[in-house]
């Protein structure tokens, strides 16, 4: 069995091969092409990389990149930020309205508990003199 090394590889790349284009009816041959292994590896691999290039540039240079999740002007992303500022201040009322309307709910039912003072207030008074 023949050993795969680097030279035999390369020769494989450089094989030539013929791709013929026939007419199914007549038989007639439409285009001929000469190639090898490795001029068909790099075409392919320009055309990737050429798609590639082109997709990035329709996506960057076109309004298509606004569609992406994440992206967007910087009048969106402030506008976004005031939103979330108000929501959460939004919120914060409406904690403190439900703990307003459960306190007077609990005065008005008579559940109160009423906590006393035991601290006794020292209340100096002044001595008005009778001049």
């Amino acid at each position: 069995m023949e050993k795969i090394t680097a030279k035999n590889t390369f020769k494989r790349l450089r094989n030539k091969y013929r791709l013929i284009i026939l007419n199914d009816d007549t038989y007639e041959e439409i285009i001929q092409f000469k190639l090898n292994r490795l001029s068909v590896y790099i075409a392919l691999s320009s055309i990737s990389v050429l798609l590639v290039g082109l997709t990035i540039a329709l996506i960057s240079f076109t309004p298509l990149k606004y569609y992406i999740p994440g992206y967007g002007t910087r009048q969106s992303k402030a506008d976004l930020q005031i939103l979330k500022i108000r929501t959460d201040s939004l919120e914060q009322a409406l904690k403190y309205k439900d703990v307003y309307l459960e306190n007077i709910k609990t005065v008005l039912s008579g559940n109160t508990t009423q906590f006393r003072d035991t601290i006794p207030i020292n209340v100096e008074t002044k001595e008005t003199s009778p001049d």
